[in-house]
C-alpha cells in the first residue's frame, strides 16, 4: 500500500508469498531442534482437561498453515486447538481476537466475552491485541522481552515462564 500498490494485486499476490514462506519454514525446522518453552505442554493440557465449556483456541500473527508447522514441530498437537485466528485471516493483529471469538461461537454456541477469555503471549503486540477486546492477558517473558516491560504494557499477568501451572492455572480461572 504505501509503494502505491492497489489491494487487489497484493491479495493476488498472498497465495504465492505464503506458498514460498511454509517451504522455507518446512526447511528451516528440518535443521533446527524445536521444542515447547517451559510449561506450555502442562498448559495445554490442563485448558484441554477443563471440561467443553473451555476453549482453546490459538492466535497468531502468522499463517495458519505456518502455524501449524511450527506447534507440530514442537510436538505440541494442532488439531488440540478448537479454534485459530492467523495472520491469514486478516492483516491487523488486533482483529485476531474477535475472530477467534466468533470461530469459537460458532463451534460451542457460547458467546464467550471480557475477562472470560484469557490470551496469552510474550509480546507488547500480544499484550494490546488481547486489550483491544478488552480480554484477560498474560504476558510471558519467553520471548525477547523482559517482564517489566511486558508488566508496563498493561498486562494483567506478567510471568517469566509458564513452569508454575498451578499459579498460571489460578490466574486464568480468576
Amino acid at each position: 500500500r504505501e509503494a502505491g500498490i492497489p489491494d487487489a494485486e497484493i491479495d493476488s499476490g498472498l497465495p504465492a508469498l505464503w506458498f514460498r514462506y511454509t517451504e522455507y519454514l518446512h526447511r528451516e525446522i528440518r535443521e533446527l531442534r524445536v521444542h515447547a518453552l517451559p510449561g506450555v505442554a502442562a498448559l495445554l493440557d490442563r485448558v484441554e482437561g477443563a471440561g467443553p465449556e473451555v476453549v482453546l483456541g490459538l492466535l497468531t500473527g502468522n499463517i495458519r498453515e505456518g502455524a501449524r508447522i511450527k506447534v507440530e514441530a514442537a510436538r505440541l498437537g494442532f488439531a488440540r486447538f478448537r479454534v485459530g485466528a492467523f495472520g491469514s485471516d486478516h492483516a491487523e493483529r488486533p482483529a485476531l481476537p474477535a475472530i477467534a471469538v466468533e470461530r469459537a461461537r460458532r463451534e460451542t454456541g457460547i458467546a464467550f466475552s471480557g475477562k472470560e477469555i484469557v490470551i496469552i503471549g510474550d509480546t507488547p503486540r500480544d499484550v494490546a491485541c488481547g486489550a483491544h477486546l478488552g480480554v484477560r492477558t498474560i504476558a510471558t517473558a519467553t520471548g525477547h522481552h523482559p517482564v517489566d516491560e511486558l508488566a508496563a504494557c498493561g498486562a494483567d499477568h506478567t510471568f517469566a515462564d509458564l513452569s508454575d501451572l498451578e499459579a498460571v492455572w489460578r490466574v486464568i480461572e480468576a
